[in-house]
């Protein structure tokens, strides 16, 4: 719990800093919308394409060595980051990172997963998200303080001392729970197409937010990708041992948490993001302001989150999860009324019904998630949970370029983001804020559709075969 806690804290930190200091990066180093887009895409790309791969490959040579050394590479990768001089070395600089990141996220669930009973697997996993959000609080504070007084690239270096404590405290404290499989064998052509296909489908969603100008590109991005997924289908199908066990798709329990958490994902990715370019640039906030305007969201999912998880191991996972979606969807629909005008004490409700949702349906639909699975393949398990969360966090961002243009000139767009502030005029903050409460009003309707999988995940049931437990969900 220590490790991953140090871990989960770490990502937290800076995700919350990276969202509050992009237009700042953004600024700096002279990068347009398109390029301050990629300063989050890079990291995801490269961290999604990954993770399934190294899920696999800790179950194969184990779940501890893999997060340790994906603890090094994180830091490694902050410390190139802060030290980028362009805004293409900050991307390379960022899927390096990510490549670090995908070690971790494929692996915190499942190491926790495996050292803790199921009656209080919910309450770990409320414990490791109430490390998240402080962080994430941490992270919002911590990223005003810096850019008040100091050069953004200082927003990196703070990960270096926690990310080589996490380091050290990982390979010392750290041992394997479940015996690897070391007799197994990577499935090369299942990696080299599940790699293709995500790669595409990513490019695809993220050019696709650019408008019709690169309609080419994107349908070039789209078959390709199409063809991926049906080498992958097959070669998965022929493959001894998989990349992926296609078995798991058949757990309800599994495909319905996961499936929630993609398109919860698709609504709730960009944000804390839009919050931010709210208060920063329609209110004209400096960004520590608006660093702790947006904290209350954090302290009311940190509040929750260990509650509902707790509750969730005594009275099941699926009435609190699916509460949370339906809290999330009406704070995104409250969030559509937002105006320049807008008093910070009604944007402070919304922010804490949004905290109180989010914490509701984290850790009861991660622990469903986790707890339908074999011991023997939660690796793969958490790596394809992941993969979906951030396939879902991508087309977020996407979602939200492409309604801008809507409303606004991808150009001005991108002078609006860069800006901090300091060059929009009175007309375009209110299309820009008008613009924004669409966005909200879209993904209100996305979220809405997750509670769909969320209710119709089925009843675990568990048969004991030899020493390892085959889990299925039958549905009610």
């Amino acid at each position: 719990m220590t490790v991953t806690t140090v871990g989960v804290l770490m990502s937290g930190i800076d995700s919350r800093i990276v969202v509050i200091g992009l237009p700042v990066v953004a600024a700096s180093l002279h990068a347009d919308a398109e390029q301050a887009i990629w300063f989050t895409q890079a990291y995801i790309i490269c961290s999604t394409v990954a993770l399934l791969f190294l899920g696999r490959v800790s179950d194969m040579v184990g779940r501890v060595k893999v997060y340790t050394i994906g603890f090094a590479i994180f830091t490694a990768g902050s410390l190139l980051t802060s030290l980028s001089p362009s805004p293409y070395f900050f991307i390379g600089a960022r899927i390096f990172q990510g490549l670090g990141s995908a070690a971790l996220f494929s692996n915190s669930a499942a190491v926790i997963t495996d050292a803790f009973p199921r009656g209080e697997l919910g309450n770990a996993l409320g414990i490791n998200s109430v490390a998240f959000r402080a962080g994430s609080m941490f992270g919002l504070t911590l990223s005003g303080l810096i850019l008040a007084y100091f050069d953004w690239r200082y927003l990196f270096y703070v990960n270096i001392p926690v990310g080589i404590f996490g380091t050290l405290w990982a390979h010392r404290r750290l041992h394997e729970q479940i015996e690897p499989e070391r007799a197994s064998k990577m499935d090369w052509p299942g990696f080299v197409t599940f790699a293709s296909f995500i790669t595409f489908l990513l490019l695809t969603l993220t050019y696709a937010a650019y408008g019709f100008g690169e309609s080419t590109t994107i349908a070039i991005f789209a078959v390709a990708s199409s063809i991926s997924l049906v080498f992958f289908i097959v070669a998965e199908r022929r493959h001894e041992q998989p990349l992926l066990d296609l078995n798991l798709l058949r757990i309800h329990e599994f495909m319905g948490g996961v499936l929630a958490q993609l398109i919860n994902a698709m609504a709730w990715g960009a944000f804390i993001l839009l919050i931010s370019l709210y208060l920063q640039l329609v209110k004209g906030e400096a960004p520590l302001q608006a660093g702790v305007s947006i904290v209350p969201f954090d302290i009311t999912m940190l509040l929750v989150g260990p509650i509902s998880g707790r509750l969730s191991d005594r009275y099941g996972t699926r009435p609190f999860a699916t509460a949370g979606l339906a809290v999330i969807s009406v704070t995104l629909l409250a969030m559509s009324t937002l105006a320049p005008d807008t008093p910070y004490g009604t944007l402070l409700v919304f922010l804490l019904l949004g905290g109180a949702g989010m914490g509701l349906f984290v850790s009861p639909n991660m622990s469903s998630v986790m707890g339908s699975v074999p011991s023997h393949r939660r690796g793969v398990a958490s790596g394809l949970r992941s993969t979906f969360f951030n396939v879902g966090f991508v087309l977020s961002f996407n979602i939200v370029i492409l309604i801008l243009t809507f409303y606004l000139p991808y150009g001005q767009i991108s002078q609006i983001i860069s800006s901090q502030g300091t060059v929009i005029n009175l007309t375009n903050i209110n299309t820009f804020s008008k613009s924004l409460d669409n966005v909200f009003i879209v993904l209100s309707v996305v979220n809405t559709v997750a509670i769909i999988p969320s209710l119709l995940r089925g009843r675990r049931v568990e048969i004991d075969v030899d020493e390892a437990a085959i889990v299925r969900a039958e549905p009610d």
